[in-house]
């Protein structure tokens, strides 16, 4: 039996926890960095602990004003600081609740550089080696990240439900048309190749080869509840557990 994991980005404010959680199998939760703060950390903790959700660290730049979206020109040694406190502070908020932090997943800007600079890559890489060896990494196919962490960390492959993607495996920027897709039936179609055959079709209309081990929507995404619920209620008629 093929299986996935359907995870989302959560705790930045959008206030769906109670909604996406039940219908997720982890989670990655803001910790401070672009959104959240430690009443919401407890609050999305809580959420996960309720329904038996994996739970990550989503660190990101350290700028709330962009949502983490844009490259800061900060240090390696102010961002690496920034990242290890950020994941910190969700480990200790977990443990206090009796939970385990799983995974980690940076978030937006950050994401996007370690997946093509190496600098960035290795800086988070140590930074997470730093809090917890055991800790496993979501990181997109292909990508530079993926390659350097695999001698260091559990590394989880992860394609985006509701993101376009060009042929070069890059994610189509959200201020293009077809950046974002939020309508349930088209986020269905993107996702099962992903699953089912190890493809990926790009904006382009190339099929590539892909494969991953776990499907990211965004809390943020419009109709992500409607989009999640699809999605799973899609995965269940073909015989695909999720886990």
């Amino acid at each position: 039996m093929k299986t996935i994991d359907i995870n989302s980005d959560v705790g930045e404010g959008v206030g769906n926890e109670a909604l996406l959680m039940p219908l997720l199998s982890s989670c990655n939760i803001a910790c401070g960095g672009h959104a959240g703060d430690e009443d919401i950390m407890r609050e999305v903790l809580a959420f996960a602990k309720a329904y038996n959700v994996k739970i990550g660290a989503h660190p990101s730049y350290p700028d709330k004003e962009n949502f983490g979206r844009s490259i800061m020109e900060i240090s390696d040694k102010v961002l690496k600081e920034s990242i290890i406190d950020q994941i910190s502070k969700l480990k200790h908020l977990a443990e206090e609740n009796g939970q385990h932090l799983h995974h980690v997943k940076p978030h937006g800007a950050l994401y996007n550089q370690a997946a093509i600079d190496k600098r960035v890559a290795m800086l988070i890489i140590e930074a997470i080696r730093s809090v917890d060896e055991n800790l496993a990494i979501y990181v997109p196919y292909k990508s530079v990240i993926a390659k350097l962490a695999k001698p260091y960390l559990t590394t989880i492959i992860e394609g985006f439900a509701d993101r376009s993607y060009h042929q070069d495996y890059t994610l189509v920027s959200r201020t293009h048309a077809e950046g974002v897709l939020n309508n349930a039936q088209d986020v269905v179609a993107h996702v099962l190749p992903m699953i089912m055959k190890d493809n990926l079709i790009s904006l382009e209309g190339h099929i590539l080869p892909f494969k991953v081990d776990t499907i990211c929507v965004h809390g943020d995404t419009e109709n992500a509840i409607d989009i999640v619920r699809a999605l799973r209620s899609q995965l269940h008629s073909e015989g695909i557990q999720i886990v």
